[in-house]
């Protein structure tokens, strides 16, 4: 008995070690036929890391290196995607967005993701601040209802004024693109330049100034400046008003619609006629039509009477 026990355990020995075997060359060859490619992996921080695996989902991944995603994180490509040995995956904030270059050229042509990002020009932006003169005005205060026969007397100088502007600039190709204002702050107020106008005085021999023997109705203080037919003035140089007269010197004037075009009007003592409106001529503010822009400029701003000629 003893002899055939002995035997009955040298098979079994034989038979476990036979079984053993089997076992660990069927994992050798599931290993082997087990394809494993690496991954990079950069976390949000910028840490990079190189993992084996033979996983290809993205989630799949991750989970194999222990690395859970936090409630404002995304992966690039996401979760559900499949990726390639040598393929990376990026873990960033939700709010980033990729741009997306396209590989196809204006021509249809393809052409390579290097040489496309070769020619990409980045946008910059720069807060530049600057200050701005701010031009003072002329103010006139006309003490007589004559244009003719008077003198200016300046009653205070004009100063500029300063303000410092704060701008959002973009350049391209370090050639700026766009520039948009953020705020303005004045530091130094202008001062109006106040020129007052006044009658020459005369002696009794000398010869009275010419008076209209027209008769008026009225009279009205109004703001008076002046126009000339340039672009700055009209937003066109064609000469024509809005009457389709052509605008003349000495004659024309833009007033609102309260006037009909023909009214004639007395300002300062001479006569002229409504033939033309303006966007900025509004209630009591007439424009007077000069021959340049400078003596626009010089006109300025006056305050004198006016009244309808009957």
């Amino acid at each position: 008995m003893k002899k055939e026990e002995k035997a009955s355990i040298s098979i079994m020995k034989i038979i476990c070690i036979s079984i053993i075997l089997i076992l660990i060359s069927g994992i050798g060859v599931m290993a082997v036929n087990t394809q494993l490619s690496d991954v990079k992996i950069v976390l949000q921080n910028g840490y990079e890391m190189t993992a084996l695996t033979s996983k290809t989902k993205v989630s799949d991944i991750l989970e194999e290196n222990n690395i859970i995603l936090e409630d404002n994180q995304k992966t690039i490509p996401d979760l559900d995607s499949e990726i390639a040995a040598g393929e990376t995956i990026k873990i960033t904030d939700k709010s980033y967005n990729e741009v997306q270059i396209a590989k196809i050229s204006e021509d249809g042509v393809e052409t390579s993701l290097d040489q496309l990002l070769e020619n990409y020009a980045p946008v910059t932006e720069k807060i530049v601040v600057e200050q701005v003169t701010i031009p003072y005005e002329t103010v006139t205060k006309n003490t007589t209802n004559a244009t003719t026969g008077t003198t200016n007397k300046v009653l205070q100088q004009g100063k500029d004024g300063l303000k410092e502007v704060t701008y959002k600039v973009k350049y391209q190709n370090e050639v700026e693109i766009e520039k948009t204002v953020i705020s303005e702050v004045v530091i130094t107020e202008p001062v109006d330049k106040i020129v007052q106008v006044q009658k020459v005085q005369t002696s009794r021999s000398s010869t009275l100034p010419r008076t209209s023997s027209s008769s008026t109705t009225g009279g009205t203080t109004y703001k008076i400046t002046a126009y000339c037919p340039c672009s700055k003035c009209c937003g066109k140089t064609t000469g024509r008003t809005a009457s389709g007269t052509k605008a003349t010197a000495g004659r024309t004037v833009a007033a609102s619609s309260k006037f009909a075009f023909g009214t004639k009007l007395n300002i300062g003592g001479h006569i002229y006629t409504v033939e033309d409106r303006g966007g900025a001529v509004n209630g009591n503010k007439i424009d007077i039509f000069v021959n340049t822009h400078a003596e626009a400029l010089q006109w300025g701003v006056r305050y004198m009477n006016v009244s309808v000629v009957n």
